[in-house]
């Protein structure tokens, strides 16, 4: 007998490719396939964050519609749909099944009965979930927390996530423990606001707990921490990652903006002055990668504010920093506020996009010469006499790659670790020789 086929896309952030993850674990039994017009099952973990996400799932899911074969079965799950059940399901009947957020580890029922369903609580994996690790044979990412309690004015998350909702530290060290007996050796830990782990525990530093707990987890060689919330991090979190002989110094914390009175209209918790500070005390430790996002046009943003923020950001010199056009949301407290017309927000991100292009720029161009622990993924899409290799202190598929043009003869192995000169920088691209496995 033929084994059944499942064509799985997941969009938006990686807190919902682990959820993907989970439902690939619950349909083992599937052949994985990129051909869509073969599957027999179709999901698409759809993005509900702003519009251009919205567009692109609802895209995606009728495109996919249009090429399925006859008796398929088309699954719609994620952010999009648990923001949106009712309009979704009124409005595109060619959907089979319907999920939110909270049944992804019971998607087989749902395949096997064909029923929609949207369970009240949000689903947090566990080392339990029996998930399916995909695009790497030794990175992993560690969902610790689902939920946000803060209240920024442009973000619906928290309307269809929740409050704050953090596993438990001796779950998360079960989990760590065995993708690290699978193999699995470099693990990015991730949440809405990462550094408020722990709090609805009544855990006062609980990031900084799991950081050590983690430590002390044999056969790992690198770690770090994505998506830090102004507020929640103290300058004792910043020096416990700092510290850490697992976790990169890597500081990933979206400030949004830096003007006072746009903080204020975000409802951020946090001013332009302590968010400086913090910045510059990151900046300050050594081999220090700070990586931060940004909202061009949020309501309030004027001319003056906005030049302030360029010209800080000029000055700052991110490693690395993304910029999103303000989406106007319902659910939020910005929705009902003065909006900025769409052809001067679209104007201002493309300007602090040029800005950080150029900030990306210096922060290669500080590379060059530098010796480097590398992890080497593969052989690279830019030619096939090159390895696609990624800096210990990057960020898997959001900070780029070097691409290792010399391997000084050493049998590779992708995966493994080595040891690199950067010898150049080739436009944006950064050029480097191998020395030695790490």
């Amino acid at each position: 007998m033929n084994t059944k086929k499942l064509h799985l896309v997941s969009l938006g952030c990686t807190k919902n490719l682990v959820d993907s993850e989970v439902m690939l674990g619950r349909l083992k039994e599937y052949e994985i396939t990129d051909d869509n017009t073969n599957a027999d099952v179709i999901i698409v973990n759809t993005c509900g964050f702003i519009d251009a996400a919205k567009e692109e799932s609802i895209n995606t899911v009728l495109n996919l519609h249009d090429e399925r074969k006859e008796n398929s079965i088309l699954v719609m799950s994620g952010c999009l749909t648990e923001r949106y059940r009712e309009e979704l399901q009124a409005d595109i009947p060619e959907i089979d099944i319907f999920t939110g957020v909270g049944d992804y580890e019971k998607i087989d029922e749902l395949i096997a009965s064909k029923q929609s369903t949207f369970t009240p609580e949000v689903y947090l994996a566990t080392e339990t979930s029996g998930r399916v690790i995909t695009g790497s044979n030794y990175h992993a990412y560690i969902k610790i927390a689902e939920g946000c309690n803060q209240a920024c004015s442009f973000c619906a998350i928290p309307s269809f996530k929740g409050k704050l909702h953090s596993r438990s530290l001796s779950s998360i060290v079960k989990e760590v423990t065995m993708l690290v007996a699978d193999g699995y050796t470099d693990f990015s830990f991730i949440s809405q606001d990462s550094s408020s782990y722990g709090r609805d525990m009544k855990l006062s530093n609980g990031l900084i707990e799991l950081i050590k707990s983690v430590e002390n987890i044999e056969g790992i060689k690198s770690a770090r921490i994505l998506y830090l919330y102004p507020s929640t991090t103290t300058f004792d979190l910043v020096d416990a990652i700092s510290d850490s002989h697992i976790f990169q110094t890597y500081y990933d914390m979206p400030i949004q903006h830096i003007d006072d009175t746009v903080l204020k209209t975000m409802k951020r918790g946090f001013g332009e002055q302590k968010t400086i500070a913090l910045l510059e005390y990151m900046k300050s430790k050594p081999n220090a990668f700070v990586r931060t996002s940004l909202i061009a046009g949020h309501p309030g943003e004027n001319d003056e504010s906005f030049k302030r923020l360029c010209a800080f950001m000029k000055d700052f010199k991110f490693d690395r920093f993304n910029t999103f056009a303000y989406s106007n949301e319902e659910t939020t407290s910005a929705y009902t506020l003065e909006q900025i017309p769409q052809e001067t927000i679209d104007m201002r991100a493309d300007i602090l996009g040029e800005i950080a292009e150029d900030s990306t720029q210096d922060s290669l161009k500080s590379m060059v010469g530098q010796t480097i622990i590398v992890a080497i993924d593969g052989q690279s899409d830019e030619h096939e006499y090159l390895l696609s290799a990624r800096p210990q202190n990057w960020a898997v598929d959001i900070d780029g790659e070097v691409l290792i043009n010399d391997t000084s003869d050493l049998p590779v192995q992708y995966g493994d670790y080595y040891e690199a000169t950067v010898t150049e920088l080739v436009g944006s691209q950064l050029l480097a020789t191998l020395h030695k496995a790490c």
